[in-house]
Parts: C-alpha cells; structure tokens; sequence
C-alpha cells in the first residue's frame, strides 16, 4: 500500500528505460504516452542506428500530460539489436540519475494509477525490484483462430500472475522478474560488477545475451536483495501477444528461457535453495516435473492401479473423484481471475486443457534447442541473432603466460626484453639514435613452434 502522506520515493524519481527495434515506431505512440501519463523524470528509448531518426521524430510530437512540466526524453542508439546492449547503453553514461530505474518493454500499455503502487515497496531499503500484474490485450472481434491464440496468450499470463503472486506472499520468491515492466534500484544496475555480469553470462561454452531479465531476477537473489510483485488492479499493465502460430515461436523462447536459468539457479548458483525453499519446489523444479502428458495419465494409472484391491464400485468412485479434481480444479484454479472478467471464456477451457499437454511437447523441443536463441515471432527481431549467444573467445598462445620453476611471471616476462648496451666509440660519432637502434634489435623473440611462449628463456635458466 502506498504511503499516500509521505512517501520514500514519487515519479520525479524515476528513468524508465525502454529498448526497442520496432520497424513502425509510430506504433509505439499509445505506449510511450501511457508511460508519459505517469510523469517518470526522463524517458530514455534505445534503439539501432538505423531506427533512431524516425523514433527521434515520433518522440518529439509526443503528448505530454503537463506541457508545463514536460518529461525529458532522451533517444540512443547501439549497433546491435540486442536488449542487453540497449539497457548498458543507458546505464552506463550518465544517462540515468534518479534513485530508481524501471525497464519496459515497448508494447506495454500503464494504467496512469501505476506509479505510487510500484514505488511503495521500495519503502524498505532492502527491496531492490517490484514486477507488476499483467493482462494481455484481448481480442474479441477476430477470426476463431485469432481468438483461441489470444486466449492461449492471456492464459499463460494469468497462470504466470497467479503463480508468483502466491509464491512471493509465502517466501518472497519468483523464478523471474518480468521485463515487460519491473522496478529497480539504479545503484545496483549501474554498479561495475552488475555491468559486467549483465554483459558477459556465460552459458557452458558460450556468452549468453538473451534472457535479460532472468539474470536480472538471479542477481538480486544473489545479492540478497528482496523483490516483490505488485498484484493489485492499480498496477496492472497491459501488453500484447501474437494472436497467430507465432505464439509458438514465443513459447518455445520462454521455455528455453526456463531450462536455462532455472538450471543455472538450482545447479550453479543455489541461492534459492535456503533463500526461496517454496519457490524452488513450486517454480524452478516444476521445470524438470511438469510434462502433463506424462504426469497426469501416471497419476490416473497410479490412482487404479494402487486401489486394486478395493471393491469394484469404490474404485470407480475414487477414480472418477480424481478425474474430476484434476480437470475441474487443477486445471481451472489458476485461470479463475480471467473467467471472473470474461465468463464467455470458459468455451475456451478444452482448448487450454488441451494445448497444456502439447506445451509439453514444445518444452521437450526447448530442452534440445537450447542452443537457438532467436525470437521467431517478432519482424528484425532475429537481425543480429548470432550475437546473442557466442562462444567464449579463447585466449591467444601468445598471451599465455610461461610454467615454469619459482620465479615470479612478471620476473620472468622482464627478462624477455632487456636491451644490450653498445659501448660508444672513442670518436663520439655514434650517437643516442646509434645506440637506440641497437638496443632495440637485439631483442630475442619466441620462435613460430607449437610450444608455449619463453620456453627459449625458460631453458637458458635451466
């Protein structure tokens, strides 16, 4: 709840950030003037060079909501599309100077209510990010293709508000801060080891630039920072989602989003072990556990098979009992809150139940594609994709440093390059120029061979 008297933080204390490669930036106008409407300090958009002319223009005829008062808005540029790159260009300069930064995304749509709900957590100095409630916008006048998409869209997102609103009310965890809208301190994004980190994950042999904002989320567990999510109706953002077989692409980079970094936060890093023991079980396990096809039909056999010995009709009964349950309840709990708004909805609950058991199958394909990074589903959102996920460089032979019997390294280094002084002649006609050139050849360079660099040395000290 707001601190509606006096609070810690107001909006003339926020940068909000947003990267964007959108082709038709004037597209981008409903967003941009709903973030407006809130009345954050400065905006800043980073996009590719090649878009920034035309964002820099729709920017300028931007509606204000006080033109006495205009919010600053500030529009860069980077090399490549990538979101990782686009938010370090921002935080790295001095671009950012307010006490909290919020990253968006460039489809988001604020209610102007937002504000004082995002930043009333941060009233505990240890709160370093709040999410948001999210909707999808829904489609009610389309083709029943189009309909049944949007509504897979805006189930996913009901089930995902449901999961980590609970599991941050019982042990203040989540397997990911959303960057569709989320709050943060700037002390830590902008901090070097932050930076750094951001820039370089590694993932096995690789340096991974996709799932920003799962890293983000890690690293505030890491660093033991609390995060929170907002799940009130004055802090629900509305954003969108393919309403096609694009949605696929989309599931399919979430799930390896999900493999990825929940494999990372359980195996590599642990902190949500002691930390977030609920949201372990509940969320990054659920990963490895929650094939519905498989689950649930060994659930049904397990249920019959261990009543064998029971009467014909009580076995039934029970069975029955169970089927009911796991397609009445299970499957319905999550989804209440969009059945409450739009009751019409519930034609479309076969078709949730249904596609449930073939996300099964996409997270099957995720698992053994986790080394595609690619959007699929968004228009130049794949231009640089090789970038995202890199192999590591490795380091050059000729800056390997020498093995070798007790000396220092940089003891040995220095005798690679000691010059041989040259006596000047009685005449006093060789000059310093003389001397120079002399020193300078009579250096003892590493022969072109396979072996380590110095071994030449390495063997005279022998």
């Amino acid at each position: 709840m707001p601190n509606w008297e006096k609070p810690k933080y107001t909006s003339k204390d926020v940068t909000v950030i947003i990267p964007t490669i959108h082709n038709r930036p004037e597209e981008l106008r409903p967003s941009l003037e709903s973030i407006l409407a809130c009345q954050p300090a400065k905006l800043i958009l980073v996009t590719t060079w090649n878009k920034h002319e035309a964002l820099r223009r729709v920017t300028a005829t931007l509606q204000m909501p006080d033109p006495a008062c205009p919010v600053e808005i500030e529009v860069l540029h980077v090399d490549k599309a990538n979101k990782r790159l686009q938010v370090c260009k921002a935080l790295e300069d001095d671009h950012v100077r307010t006490a909290i930064t919020v990253m968006a995304d460039d489809d988001v749509e604020w209610p102007p209510t937002l504000m004082p709900w995002l930043l009333a957590p941060f009233e505990d100095d240890r709160m370093g990010g709040v999410g948001t409630c999210q909707r999808v916008k829904r489609v009610f006048d389309g083709d029943v293709v189009t309909r049944i998409f949007n509504w897979l869209g805006a189930a996913y997102i009901e089930r995902r508000n449901f999961e980590i609103s609970a599991t941050h009310n019982i042990d203040g965890g989540t397997s990911c801060m959303s960057g569709r809208t989320g709050a943060y301190r700037t002390e830590m994004l902008k901090s070097y080891d932050f930076l750094g980190s951001f820039k370089n994950e590694k993932w096995g042999r690789y340096i991974l630039n996709a799932d920003d904002d799962n890293f983000v989320t890690r690293w505030l567990v890491a660093h033991q920072w609390k995060t929170w999510i907002q799940y009130e109706p004055e802090c629900e953002i509305e954003t969108t989602l393919e309403n096609s077989t694009k949605f696929l692409y989309q599931c399919s980079r979430w799930a390896r989003s999900n493999w990825r970094s929940n494999w990372t936060s359980l195996v590599r890093e642990r902190y949500v072990l002691t930390q977030q023991p609920w949201c372990t079980y509940a969320l990054h396990i659920a990963t490895f556990t929650s094939l519905a096809f498989v689950v649930d039909p060994l659930l049904l056999f397990s249920c019959w098979w261990g009543t064998e010995n029971w009467e014909p009709r009580n076995r039934r009964i029970l069975l029955w009992a169970e089927i009911a349950f796991m397609f009445g309840f299970t499957k319905v709990v999550k989804l209440v809150g969009l059945f409450r708004r739009n009751p019409s909805d519930i034609v479309f609950l076969p078709v949730s139940i249904l596609f449930g058991y073939f996300h099964g199958l996409i997270k099957l394909y995720a698992l053994f594609t986790l080394k595609e990074t690619s959007w699929g589903s968004r228009e130049d959102g794949d231009e640089h994709n090789t970038f995202r996920l890199q192999e590591k460089p490795v380091r050059s032979q000729s800056m390997a440093t020498p093995h070798g019997p007790g000396l220092p390294k940089s003891m040995r280094h220095a005798r690679f390059s000691q010059a041989k002084r040259v006596a000047i002649s009685s005449s006093g006609k060789q000059g310093f120029m003389s001397y120079a050139l002399a020193a300078a050849t009579d250096v003892a360079y590493p022969k072109a061979t396979g072996s380590p660099m110095y071994d030449d040395i390495d063997s005279a000290d022998d």
